[in-house]
């Protein structure tokens, strides 16, 4: 091969790889940047579910309470379907001094006779 075929050859392969170098650079920045904006979203996602988790055990076990007894049904939802993933996503405080307080409220027979037994 002649010398200068060698180096029009070198050029290209160097101006080659350095186009391609930039594209997958760009692909990869755009992907990182997806993933933080992706991420972003399921944190925000999250802290909805815990507001709306925290308002529930609030509102529902504010409701047993004053009522002065809960239903089994009642404590499952509240405790099992509620408060239990709301505390693994990292929620406490007041939510869990609320349901601290109704675990100790006596179980009632079912919602209709609860008037009746008070």
């Amino acid at each position: 091969m002649s010398p200068i075929v060698t180096i029009l050859l070198s050029v290209f392969g160097a101006v080659t790889s350095s186009g391609v170098c930039s594209i997958v650079l760009y692909l990869i920045q755009r992907k990182d940047k997806k993933k933080v904006e992706y991420d972003e979203r399921i944190t925000r996602i999250c802290d909805m579910l815990l507001g709306l988790g925290h308002d529930r055990i609030i509102y529902l076990g504010g409701e047993y309470l004053e009522r002065g007894c809960i239903t089994q049904d009642e404590y499952k939802n509240l405790h099992d379907y509620l408060f239990q993933p709301y505390k693994a996503l990292g929620g406490n405080g007041t939510a869990e001094k609320i349901m601290n307080e109704v675990e100790k409220l006596p179980l009632c027979k079912d919602v209709c006779n609860t008037k009746e037994e008070q």
